[in-house]
């Protein structure tokens, strides 16, 4: 599913317009990505909770000339899986 699928979708479900359900779908993954850049966890209930994790730093290797390479310290997003999506996709 593309994202313009997803927000055909949140129009068709909620009786916006195309463009209103863009705006929105937009608002929302701003506003989930503007608190994991602060720090801040997202958890919806029965859905599931959005955080931010620390990566440590590690040793690569690079799979062309097999030589290893340093890989940096990062923040990634991480997602897990509430209850109820957890049941909602084991029927």
């Amino acid at each position: 599913m593309t994202k313009q699928d997803f927000i055909n979708q949140v129009a068709q479900k909620s009786g916006l317009s195309a463009r209103d359900a863009g705006k929105a779908v937009d608002a929302f993954l701003e506003s989930i990505t503007d608190t994991l850049k602060s720090g801040d966890s997202v958890n919806f209930t029965g859905f599931g909770k959005f955080s931010p994790a620390a990566r440590a730093a590690r040793q690569g290797v690079n799979p062309r000339t097999g030589e290893r390479v340093q890989i940096a310290a990062t923040t990634v997003p991480k997602f897990s899986a509430g209850s109820q999506l957890k049941a909602a996709l084991k029927s």
